[in-house]
This record gives structure tokens, sequence and C-alpha cells, in this order.
């Protein structure tokens, strides 16, 4: 299926038509959710055998990147739910049915959410702040903070990881799991009230003795860099997805852009179209030309994760650049349409002074510039020396 087939125009512009509110009340995309949920939107990793789309990466970012040009905080907090059925898919696909659950649980509607982040952990996946305690009979208990968890108003199922000190020998065990949201042991805070991506509420959880069943502990881990296949499809889905969004947030600004100038007309010079404009012109194929060189820098990247390309130890820094590359050229392309469109940008309600302030969010998300500049200079040059 086609992204205009998965998003037709109606549904697209009833999304787009709430981003404003949504933004201004720092409100739930709950609207949107419910037409995306009935759409099958949310199914878009689950096998068609099971009544999903079957839609691989590649697919699903460019579905993504439309929703974006829409609605980026709706998109991004979707994001977190594609993320776990994108794992559980690109596992799948090399012959690891350790997520199988999640695709199932995904196909009777439950809603996935991504619980990983904590404040000052540059760790990331490799280590965790939270603990883990093991149970009797193969369960464990986590207790610990966890930030930016989008989808927390709707979330049926929260995927969260901590350690386990006294693992492997006292080095630690890294414990990933899933909760329920009938759990007991987890409070989420009323505490997103931010710059951009508002209506996504990723708000903070707090896990409290949280209990997970051994049913749903699905991987246990060294701390520190590995190469479990779990790690490479978090990574894969994650900064892939996250690119598509950010993607989406250049395109359309781009387009406002180009609106603008062709709106604009100059009073000094008899009203001519700012679009004769040797300046604005310069800017806005500046714009286009960084678009230019991202869509297919998407494409490739996601295309080969989908075609189980062996790109070895250069796949971390294929993904974590396109995760950098989408979200910088994306806040420059803002910035140029916003630059080429007025004063009237500036106010607030305009959709561009919206996604100048959604685009920011980009450089809070995993990798960040200076972890992944340090990821690509390590596989091109070696590490530093010790």
């Amino acid at each position: 299926m086609t992204p205009e087939e998965v998003l037709p125009d109606r549904l697209l512009e009833g999304i787009r038509g709430r981003a404003a509110r949504y933004d201004r009340d720092n409100a739930f995309f709950a609207e949107d959710l419910a037409e995306l949920t009935a759409a099958g939107y949310l199914k878009l990793f689950v096998p068609a055998s099971d009544g999903g789309m079957g839609l691989g990466l590649e697919a699903a970012a460019q579905c993504q990147r439309r929703l974006a040009t829409a609605a980026p905080a709706t998109a991004l907090a979707i994001n977190m739910h594609l993320v776990w059925t994108g794992v559980a898919q690109v596992l799948a696909a090399r012959g690891d049915d350790s997520l199988g659950f999640v695709l199932e649980d995904a196909a009777r509607g439950e809603i996935f959410a991504f619980g990983n982040s904590e404040a000052g952990n540059d760790s990331v996946l490799f280590d965790s702040k939270t603990a883990a305690v093991p149970l009797p009979g193969g369960g464990y208990s986590f207790t610990g903070t966890k930030i930016f968890t989008s989808l927390s108003p709707a979330w049926t199922r929260l995927g969260i990881f901590g350690k386990d000190a006294r693992a492997r020998s006292g080095e630690g065990e890294l414990v990933h799991g899933f909760i329920r949201r009938d759990a007991a042991g987890y409070t989420i805070l009323d505490d997103w009230d931010t710059l951009g991506m508002r209506a996504s509420q990723s708000n903070t959880t707090v896990l409290d003795g949280v209990e997970v069943g051994p049913d749903r502990i699905f991987r246990k881990l060294p701390v520190g860099p590995n190469a479990d296949p779990l790690i490479f499809a978090i990574f894969a889905c994650f900064e892939s997805l996250l690119a598509a969004v950010y993607t989406g947030i250049g395109e359309r600004a781009l387009t406002l852009g180009v609106e603008a100038v062709k709106r604009r007309t100059s009073f000094k010079n008899a009203g001519r179209s700012y679009a004769q404009d040797p300046d604005i012109r310069w800017k806005v194929a500046e714009a286009a030309m960084a678009m230019d060189s991202l869509y297919p820098h998407l494409l490739a990247v996601t295309r080969d994760v989908d075609a189980l390309t062996d790109h070895g130890s250069q796949w971390f820094p294929k993904l974590v650049g396109l995760k950098v590359n989408a979200t910088e050229t994306a806040r420059r392309v803002v910035d140029l349409a916003i630059r080429v469109s007025g004063g009237s940008s500036y106010f607030r309600g305009s959709e561009l002074e919206r996604l100048y302030r959604d685009v920011l969010a980009g450089m809070f998300h995993p990798s960040d510039d200076e972890s992944a500049h340090n990821t690509v200079a390590n596989a091109w040059l070696g590490p530093l020396d010790s």
C-alpha cells in the first residue's frame, strides 16, 4: 500500500485541522488516535494474515513522513507504538520470534509505548538507572523514573528495562519487559508542558516496584554495548521512524514557505511577487536542495533494513547518521521557510510557528549530536586511545 492509500487526504486533513488546537490546549491527540486506530494505522507492521497491513520499515517510514506533514506531535507519539511493533517485525524477519506476542497484542488493539529513556542516562540502552529486582518464579519488579513517555494517556503496554545489579557475577544485567496498564506500582506525572510536540503528552512515568511476569520478560543482556539483535532492531526502528517524522516536518515547512513566497508581494517593487526576488529564490532553493538530499537517505537506510543488508559495524553509524541528518535538515528548512514567509509566521497560531517549536525536539532524541558523531568517528577511526 502507498502512503496515500494508508493515509488518504480526507483522514490527513482532519488530523491537520486539529493540530493547532491540541498544541494550544496542551491536549492529547485523542481524536487523531481514534481515527488512526479505526483506519488500522497502528497495525502497519502486523502481518496481513492477522488483520494488519504487513508493511516493512521502508513503507512504514513513508507513512510516518506523510502523517508528520499534518501533525508532527501525533506522528511522534505514534512512533513509539510503531517502534515496538517494528522491532518485533525486524526481529521476526531475522528468525527471532521473541517479540511475536507484541504483534499478536497489536493485532488485538493493544497500544505500545516506549519507556526506556532516563534523565541523565547517556548510556541509553547500554545501562540503566532503574533497578530490576528478581522475583520468585522468574518475574521482576522495577523501580526508577522514565522520561519522555509518549502516549502516556493511552498506552496499554509499556516497554521498560532496568538493571539487576546482582546478576552476571556482579557486573549487572539489563532486563527488558512490558508492563500492563492495569498493573500496580507506577505513576504517570502530569508534567508535559513543553515548547513543542505538546500533543504527544510524553509524561514522566515513575516505577515503584511495578511487577512484570516471566511471560513478558523478553531479554536479559549484559551491561554495555553488545551485538544482540534486539539492540539493532531498536536502533533501526527508533532512529529511522524519528527521521521519517522530521523529514515530514521539513517537507511541510518547504511547502508552506513556497506558498507564502508566491502569496507575498513587495510594496517597494510595485507589487511584484516575492517569487521574483533573487534572495528569496536562493533561500527556497537551498531548502529544496536540502530536502532532496534527505528523501533518498531515508529510503536507502530503511530499504536496507527490510532487505537484511549486512553493513556490519557500519550499521549503527548509518542509523544515527540518518537521525542527525533528518533532525538537523528539518530544523534548517523550517528556519529558511520562516525567513521567506515574513512576519506573519512569527505570530502564535501560524503553522510555521508551531513547526518551528516542534522541530526543536529533534535535538533531544537519542542519539544526540555528540553521541552520534562519536559513534561515526569510532567506526571510521577506531576508539580513542585509553
